[in-house]
């Protein structure tokens, strides 16, 4: 004698809630995910540090010098008179693309105001300085 339940007649079915719950955290997880990443075109160094700094997470050309007088261009060792003609390349794509330079601490000041000056000859009126926040003694 073979019992019913009475299910035999009813198929088997997706049920939607679970996978929207699932595709939804996925979703979160992702976007969480690309807010974090952050476009770092420097180099390490021992930035001087100010009150007043403020994080900018655009997109930028960077420009580092470092403690031993390199001057880099986007992570790329160039030649301080090689930036105007780097900086007009890149201004032809992306007229409005800010200008940051990072130096490290011990970096020359002739030297950052010998690459401000070049940038400002290249055509760039706005450069922002980059610093490390430190909080008001």
């Amino acid at each position: 004698m073979k019992l019913r339940s009475g299910y035999e007649k009813h198929k088997a079915r997706v049920e939607m809630l679970p996978l929207i719950d699932i595709v939804f955290l996925l979703l979160v997880f992702f976007i969480y995910a690309m807010l974090s990443m952050v476009v770092h075109r420097g180099l390490p160094v021992n930035l001087p540090g100010a009150a007043t700094a403020e994080p900018d997470q655009r997109d930028y050309v960077g420009i580092t010098i470092t403690a031993d007088e390199a001057v880099y261009f986007n992570r790329e060792l160039v030649e301080p008179d090689e930036l105007p003609r780097r900086i007009r390349a890149v201004r032809e794509e992306h007229p409005e693309m800010p200008v940051f330079i990072s130096g490290d601490v011990r970096a020359s000041f002739g030297l950052s105001v010998q690459v401000l000056d070049l940038l400002r000859q290249a055509g760039v009126s706005e450069v922002s300085f980059e610093a490390r926040e430190v909080s008001e003694p």
